[in-house]
């Protein structure tokens, strides 16, 4: 068995050792165990129940991992994204009006989307139309949406009837530990501590139950709540909205895995089977009921302590198996204990606004409304449509339409209808 496993993942040729490879998976995992517990919570928001949220999310990370060692023997792992699981939530099933089953079953046709283009021209064609400014614009737009979200779960924002936002109350037990969590938080990410963002959860939560008391209570997965989302997406192919979601679910899983693998694989020849590893995963994402599963930043982590191989991929999902024995105590965090990592990795993404060049109005300013729609409407779709909507105006207005690609016309067109046929709708 050793042996195989040494031919399969090559270790002579890639120069590196077991030892390498297993130490990278372990700092890989860590660094992405956050996402068992801010994952189902935003997946609740759906509607979709806690502990079935979990047991998808570890399905999910332990499929794709496993596909992405087999398959294309990398050191990518795959886990729900941030940003698209807030696309699902918060988008698509609150804003939209779909059902959580029906935005399952855009992610699957996303996935099998995103596999036809990754197989075929039509992806990088795809991701080289759509202009550099409206996709950092989308990057940061995500990052400040994830922002205000993490800020409101920690109430340190509140409604107002006067200014629709207002501050919290910096008095309130909820406030006093999510300001807490967040210092915690920042402190072992500026000291590149390993598993920052799990610990800042974990510290959160210990100082949440000091000051409120623990409000969840323990309990014993129950395979029967899986069962309510597992193979549960619907599939309502005759509406527009439906198609409106699968597409840009595509477009935004499309940006990210291409922007990822460009920049961290190790060796550029596994791009096409970790491109596709990660087609497959969302394709079913969408069947075990989660959001996407996407390769994950966090991987850069195991990658810096040597991985080459598929093993630290393998290592981590053997290790978000075994993560289901922690199923019991999940229930027990507090809603507030994840908006530290919301607030830090906003931040993280909203670093893309410096890529964008504002010295070119026709350039910066449908790039500006992306980021300013996305969190005011509480809409990637509607933040995205301002910007390309926007876009080939401004172009054509400069005597530059030919230099707008034709398939950005057509996304913006398709943006254009959706507003029409749900303004018809309304009325």
């Amino acid at each position: 068995m050793f042996q195989w496993l040494n031919r399969r993942f090559q270790l002579q040729e890639h120069q590196t050792t077991w030892k390498r490879e297993v130490t990278a998976g372990l700092t890989a995992f860590f660094t992405s165990a956050y996402i068992l517990l801010v994952n189902p919570m935003i997946l609740k928001d759906a509607g979709i129940p806690l502990s079935a949220g979990v047991m998808a999310t570890i399905a999910i990370s332990v499929f794709g991992c496993i596909w992405m060692a087999f398959g294309a023997n990398a050191p990518i792992i795959l886990i729900p994204g941030m940003g698209v699981n807030a696309f699902f939530s918060y988008t698509i099933v609150q804003g939209s009006g779909l059902s959580w089953q029906q935005a399952l079953g855009a992610v699957t046709v996303s996935g099998v989307l995103f596999f036809l283009a990754a197989v075929s021209p039509l992806g990088n064609r795809l991701v080289t139309a759509v202009p550099p400014s409206l996709k950092h614009g989308i990057t940061a737009g995500i990052g400040l949406f994830l922002t205000f979200i993490g800020l409101q779960k920690g109430e340190l924002i509140q409604p107002s009837p006067t200014t629709f936002v207002a501050l919290g109350d910096f008095g309130h037990p909820v406030v006093l530990s999510t300001l807490a969590g967040l210092m915690v938080t920042l402190f072992l990410f500026i000291r590149n501590t390993k598993g920052s963002l799990l610990f800042g959860i974990l510290f959160t939560s210990l100082i949440s139950a000091s000051l409120i008391g623990i409000t969840g209570e323990a309990a014993l997965p129950d395979p029967r709540d899986y069962g309510q989302v597992f193979a549960s997406a619907e599939f309502n192919l005759r509406e527009i909205p439906f198609w409106i979601a699968a597409f840009s679910m595509t477009m935004i899983v499309l940006f990210e895995n291409m922007g990822l693998l460009s920049g961290i694989l190790p060796d550029p020849r596994k791009f096409n089977r970790a491109y596709k590893a990660t087609a497959i995963s969302t394709f079913a994402s969408g069947l075990l009921g989660t959001s996407p599963a996407i390769a994950s930043a966090e991987s850069a982590a195991g990658i810096a302590e040597g991985g080459k191989t598929g093993i630290p991929a393998l290592v981590t999902s053997m290790l978000f198996a075994l993560s289901f024995a922690a199923l019991p105590i999940i229930g027990m965090i507090p809603e507030n204990a994840v908006a530290p990592v919301l607030i830090v990795i906003g931040g993280l993404m909203v670093k893309s606004v410096q890529e964008i060049p504002f010295s070119d109005f026709s350039e910066g300013f449908p790039a500006f409304l992306i980021i300013a729609g996305i969190p005011l409407t509480s809409s990637i779709v509607d933040g995205l449509a301002f910007g390309f909507i926007t876009y080939p105006l401004l172009k054509a207005a400069a005597g530059q339409a030919k230099q707008v690609p034709p398939l950005v016309y057509g996304i913006s067109v398709l943006f254009l209808l959706n507003w029409i046929v749900s303004t018809v709708t309304v009325h």
